[in-house]
């Protein structure tokens, strides 16, 4: 058991008391995981603070190490939450029920859109990249909350290729790092990249623009014509 879960519980014998908090200990730990996605994503693994988390939940450092072990557990946890967030939001699309292009338009416009409405997201992965992934490698979720991605497109792209619409040979998961590096650029260079051109923040107008760039894009490298 991690040391700091260790003196906890050895303090009280259970969980600490925090009041009527303890009467919805499922919503106690989805109002610490959202306040640290904010947390984790504007600050990194290093410069974040639990004392900054558990002041915004009204809760205490103590009722966090309980429920998450440390500050690399919660930290990770952030990233399994975010990933399942995701996932479940991919498989809410029904992709199945759509001919093989219409599928992937929704899909690509929809990573597209995730992305660019889940900054902290992105810069969470970011941060864990400058960890090369050892935070990740220690979940045992990851893979498994993940591989929906490329059985999602695997099943709409044979279904592309059966149809003629896709042509074959093209390996799934090239396209899916293919749709993520177009749609993970668009917010993780946004600052750099509107400061070396001298550009305004995106409007909506120019984000729809962009996203229809895109989806137009990978729709046309996959298209059998």
């Amino acid at each position: 058991m991690d040391e700091t879960v260790h003196s906890v519980v050895n303090s009280v014998g259970t969980a600490p008391k925090e009041g009527s908090r303890t009467n919805h200990p499922e919503r106690t730990k989805a109002n610490i995981l959202a306040v640290a996605m904010q947390e984790f994503g504007e600050k990194g693994l290093a410069g974040a603070r639990i004392d900054e988390i558990a002041a915004a939940t009204d809760t205490s450092k103590r009722m966090i190490y309980y429920y998450f072990g440390s500050k690399e557990g919660l930290y990770t946890a952030v990233l399994e939450e975010s990933y399942r967030r995701m996932r479940q939001e991919e498989g809410d699309l029904n992709l199945d029920n759509l001919d093989p292009e219409e599928a992937l338009r929704k899909l690509v416009a929809f990573t597209f859109d995730h992305h660019n409405s889940n900054e902290s997201y992105i810069r969470t992965v970011m941060s864990e990249n400058m960890h090369r992934a050892q935070y990740m490698a220690k979940s045992e979720l990851m893979s498994d909350l993940n591989l929906p991605a490329i059985t999602t497109i695997e099943k709409l792209y044979r279904r592309g290729v059966m149809s003629g619409v896709f042509r074959p040979d093209l390996d799934p998961l090239d396209v899916h790092a293919s749709i993520s590096a177009l749609a993970f650029f668009n917010v993780s260079n946004r600052y750099t990249f509107n400061m070396i051109f001298r550009r305004q923040p995106t409007t909506p107008a120019e984000h729809t623009r962009r996203r229809d760039s895109v989806v137009e894009m990978i729709v046309r490298f996959l298209r059998a014509d």
